[in-house]
């Protein structure tokens, strides 16, 4: 009979136990050092989510060869811009595009004084001039004052913003600009951009992502904004003001006695908000602003940690933030992190612009609308290969709200949404300048 000594044995079985104790209790290597939501322990966030396309710039403008400027020009176009910082910014991208399809000589854009806007900041105020022209070098030629030998300081004044349909500048502003050798525009809304030649598109593109850059002391402002803010975080263009609720003419009846008081002072007596069948209606297309309670339910729904550092990309008034801040506790502002006294003399243009460059410059971005801004932020991050970038859905918000769906199913339903946009990369850049490539 062997005998075995009993000593070493049990070791060897309380060893083999401590280790299938460790096995069994360890988590799945799945969700090792994955982001977890207080939805569920076992989830990974959006931006875990595999992407299967993503936009990039377009080879052709990029790498392609320039078609040579004509030797001699049609003319002068100065571009007018209108409206907030991005308005006027997609205002100038379009310019700059028409003037180059008219073989015209670019004078620095003019930036409407704005009272609505708070604003009196021109072009130059904001944007590097130099910088400007160097960059536009081969696409179209820019100058700062006009030649002696025009004999009109003042430019003829042509106003395309209002034109519908198929718009074409060669037939209706060529022989204006002919005629009058100065002119000026802003451009229609509803051009055809896929209609111009590649060399005018080209012009539009480096307008609008390469040769646009903040004057070195805004800059140096949105720097100083940028390392403010606890890394690493999230910019959220979040859009609820009394103006703009007041403008969607959205029914919000859970809304403060305060903030209903300030829609309705905000938009009169011809914005009055539509009821009945017409109401859902406008809600089920997506034309109602989200709530800052509705939005942190989606990001909630797309698994974004409530310890997540936010900086709110946002203009002054937002209301019923109290709600959101309960929840999303590390919210930071431009208010809270800049100099009180230099906020102050800050007009909107400014403000905008420090907006701007803090979420093209964000770990992710996430828009609760798809206005100009958040347009542009998607396109020049697509454009610097920066692809946490994300439009919340207000249409599948109010489809899902409207089947009666709520809390965990409620969430489950946006998050499925969302997850198809970001695998995509719908809605991530502007396509006239940015090809869609498959990963």
């Amino acid at each position: 009979m062997v005998s075995i000594p009993v000593k070493p044995l049990f070791v060897v079985v309380l060893t083999f136990s401590l280790l299938l104790a460790v096995i069994l209790l360890s988590p799945s290597p799945q969700f090792v050092n994955t982001p977890l939501s207080s939805g569920s322990l076992l989830d990974y966030d959006i931006w875990s989510v595999k992407r299967l396309a993503e936009w990039r710039p377009c080879k052709w403008w990029l790498h392609g060869h320039l078609t040579p400027l004509p030797a001699k020009t049609n003319g002068f176009i100065r571009i007018d811009c209108f409206g907030g910082l991005n308005q006027m910014r997609r205002d100038l991208c379009d310019g700059v595009g028409i003037a180059r399809l008219l073989n015209a000589t670019l004078v620095l854009p003019k930036f409407e004084v704005a009272a609505y806007w708070n604003e009196s900041s021109g072009f130059g105020d904001v944007f590097d001039v130099d910088y400007f022209i160097q960059n536009m070098n081969g696409f179209i030629k820019v100058v700062k004052d006009l030649p002696t030998d025009i004999p009109s300081k003042e430019p003829f004044r042509v106003d395309c913003s209002k034109r519908k349909g198929q718009f074409d500048y060669t037939e209706s502003i060529l022989p204006l600009l002919l005629e009058h050798h100065y002119i000026s525009l802003t451009p229609a809304m509803s051009q055809r951009r896929d209609r111009y030649p590649q060399y005018a598109k080209a012009t539009l593109c480096q307008a609008c992502y390469s040769a646009l850059r903040l004057t070195s002391s805004l800059e140096k402002k949105a720097l100083e904004l940028f390392d403010a803010i606890p890394k690493p975080f999230l910019s959220l263009h979040l859009r609820f003001e009394p103006d703009m609720v007041a403008y969607s003419r959205c029914e919000y009846p859970n809304l403060s006695p305060s903030s209903l008081a300030a829609i309705e002072a905000a938009g009169g007596a011809d914005k009055k908000p539509w009821t009945g069948e017409i109401a859902q209606s406008w809600r089920k297309r997506g034309k109602c602003p989200l709530t800052p309670n509705e939005t942190v339910l989606m990001l909630q729904s797309l698994r974004i940690p409530t310890s997540t550092n936010i900086y709110l990309a946002a203009g002054d008034g937002l209301m019923e933030m109290e709600g959101f801040t309960s929840v999303y506790t590390k919210v930071f502002t431009k208010s809270d992190l800049l100099n009180r006294e230099d906020f102050t003399r800050m007009h909107g243009n400014t403000k905008a612009a420090l907006d701007y460059y803090v979420s093209i410059n964000s770990d992710a971005y996430v828009a609760t609308y798809f206005g100009n801004m958040d347009k542009m932020v998607a396109a020049m991050r697509a454009y610097k290969g920066m692809h946490k970038t994300l439009f919340l859905s207000r249409k599948a918000f109010a489809e899902l709200t409207s089947q009666g769906l709520e809390e965990v199913e409620l969430k489950k339903g946006l998050w499925e949404v969302h997850k198809s946009d970001f695998e995509s990369g719908r809605g991530s850049a502007l396509p006239d300048c940015f090809c869609e490539f498959k990963l």
